[in-house]
């Protein structure tokens, strides 16, 4: 992890997170509808996280952007329950430890904000995804939280924070 870093995502970087996330959803044939790939906002995410109790991160390794994720409250949920969202890495970097410490950064900064749980969905398929959220604590659920617009994901997962 020689020039990994973990920071908060500026305005400048929307380009390359879309490109990234589109990229992933592309190389693990995730469904495009009812999933992140068609959220209005996925080009302009400095602008929707720059809201109270949101942040983004992004990883970047010599000024390529490698990897991101984030917190926000659940959409039409529980104000105490946020939601970890669109976490995504490129093939170069998975396995190496990186989404653990995504992960550890994005549930301190949910603590700081107050919310005494996390969600998340994600697809049966991405087993290296759910191994790291079980390893982080998260319990399967029978049932989608909140309304996130997310139809197709129908893995959900919550941990207590």
């Amino acid at each position: 992890m020689e020039s990994w870093v973990i920071r908060t995502i500026k305005k400048e970087d929307n380009q390359s997170v879309a490109k990234l996330i589109r990229s992933v959803f592309d190389e693990m044939e995730i469904p495009k509808v009812g999933t992140a790939y068609e959220d209005p906002y996925l080009d302009l995410m400095f602008e929707e996280y720059n809201k109270p109790q949101s942040v983004y991160y992004v990883v970047e390794n010599e000024g390529q952007i490698v990897g991101c994720a984030g917190i926000a409250p659940l959409e039409n949920g529980d104000p105490k329950i946020c939601e970890l969202q669109k976490m995504y890495f490129l093939p170069q970097t998975r396995g190496l430890g990186i989404g653990s410490k995504m992960m550890e950064q994005c549930l301190n900064q949910a603590r700081i904000f107050g919310f005494e749980k996390c969600y998340i969905e994600t697809m049966p398929f991405m087993h290296a995804a759910q191994k790291l959220y079980k390893k982080s604590g998260f319990e399967y659920l029978d049932g989608p939280m909140g309304c996130t617009g997310h139809s197709s994901c129908p893995v959900w997962m919550l941990k207590d924070l």
